[in-house]
């Protein structure tokens, strides 16, 4: 099968990646990736760490359906905690 692929301006094929999950123990919660998704794809979520009870703020991929695999989220994220997939059409 083929992968999901677009056309750049000077048509080139360019193979979107979108975003599947965030690694919460390298997150960092600085929300940088929140800020550029444009779509609404990332919401921040409370890790309890139940031996502390300690609380922090990390993201998470909570509308997986809204990404359009524009990888922002990822160039974004300075301890590059996101995994991507490609869609196979």
């Amino acid at each position: 099968m083929a992968l999901m692929t677009a056309k750049r301006r000077d048509g080139s094929d360019w193979t979107q990646t979108f975003a599947e999950k965030v690694d919460p123990e390298k997150c960092i919660g600085c929300a940088r990736c929140y800020k550029a998704c444009a779509h609404k794809v990332l919401e921040p979520f409370e890790d309890i760490d139940e031996e502390s009870d300690s609380v922090r703020m990390i993201m998470t991929v909570a509308s997986p359906e809204k990404c359009i695999g524009c990888a922002a989220c990822g160039v974004a994220c300075p301890k590059k905690c996101f995994s991507f997939t490609t869609v196979e059409i």
